[in-house]
């Protein structure tokens, strides 16, 4: 199990330390080198910690002083700085990057899962009265409780045991799982050896355990109840096999995805500041990369004269 820090300071050193090990200083070589990629990462962490968006943290990093000097920044960064080096870092190459190093950091350079699980959640928009939601229709007996058809769906492959994210998939919801688990497993695949993985009746289909067991070599437990079960098995080799010979034990695991799902939620909130859909992907990869910063907690990070210690 794993717990998530509160501290600020903590959470931008680590964030800090992640970036300088897996981000040059600089972008460019004619860059102002006002700051460096690491300190605009840690101010990112710390926007996404706080909730707030980019005037927000500047406000933030204003009325701390000491926070900024644990991180090295001079001055404090203008929040159009922070908005061009979201759009930057959260880019696909350099996110990935972000991502693999806090995995490396949390559970080694070759990491060994035993068991992992694929889920995937919506998040909301925009901030949303409830009272707004949940009104009276033209029938006084009736509600109305209908949020929004369209909102940004957010997929994860996470290790059960250590609740670090492994890989992440950002689309418009709603759409179905069934024909995105590819999309979100290969990444994990490529990050960390897994040996088993979850999944709900979403991604029940013969195809996605075919794919998953013969291709990947990782072992599949997902109920087979997809469509209209009936009294007679299915007619595929290891849908069959999972009505006939379920492993209830090592599913009742598949929970702890939904846990991943609830701190993200909690901690982090649940409506998104961006508006447009590349926004807010790379918002939905700044969480994820949030999230695994704040777990790798249980580490004690010392930052001495530039250098970073993580010791056990």
């Amino acid at each position: 199990m794993s717990t998530t820090s509160k501290s600020p300071r903590k959470v931008a050193l680590v964030a800090l330390a992640i970036a300088e090990q897996s981000l040059p200083a600089y972008s460019h070589r004619f860059s102002p080198r006002l700051f460096t990629q690491p300190q605009l990462f840690a101010c990112l962490a710390i926007k996404t910690f706080f909730r707030t968006d980019y005037r927000g943290v500047t406000a933030i990093l204003n009325d701390m002083p000491d926070l900024c000097r644990a991180i090295g920044l001079m001055k404090i960064p203008h929040f159009t700085t922070l908005q061009k080096a979201a759009r930057r870092l959260m880019a696909s190459a350099v996110s990935k990057k972000l991502l693999e190093g806090t995995i490396h950091q949390a559970l080694g350079e070759q990491p060994q899962i035993e068991l992992a699980a694929v889920d995937s959640t919506g998040m909301e928009s925009h901030h949303i009265s409830r009272y707004f939601v949940r009104r009276r229709s033209r029938l006084a007996t009736l509600w109305q409780t209908t949020y929004y058809t369209r909102y940004p769906k957010f997929g994860i492959v996470c290790d059960c045991q250590s609740h670090i994210i492994l890989s992440t998939l950002r689309k418009r919801g709603p759409t179905p799982d069934i024909n995105q688990l590819r999309q979100t497993l290969l990444p994990a695949v490529g990050r960390a050896k897994i040996k088993v993985l979850l999944a709900d009746a979403g991604y029940d289909s013969e195809a996605n355990h075919t794919f998953t067991r013969e291709t990947l070599g990782i072992e599949t437990i997902i109920p087979a109840r997809h469509g209209r079960p009936g009294k007679h098995p299915p007619k595929g080799k290891y849908r069959r096999l999972m009505r006939e010979e379920f492993d209830s034990e090592r599913y009742g695991q598949r929970w702890q995805v939904e846990t991943i799902f609830s701190m993200i939620k909690r901690n982090l909130g649940s409506a998104l500041h961006a508006r447009s859909y590349w926004s807010q992907s790379r918002e939905l990869m700044l969480l994820a990369i949030t999230h695994n910063v704040m777990i790798i907690m249980p580490v004690e990070l010392f930052y001495r004269a530039g250098q970073n210690y993580f010791i056990c």
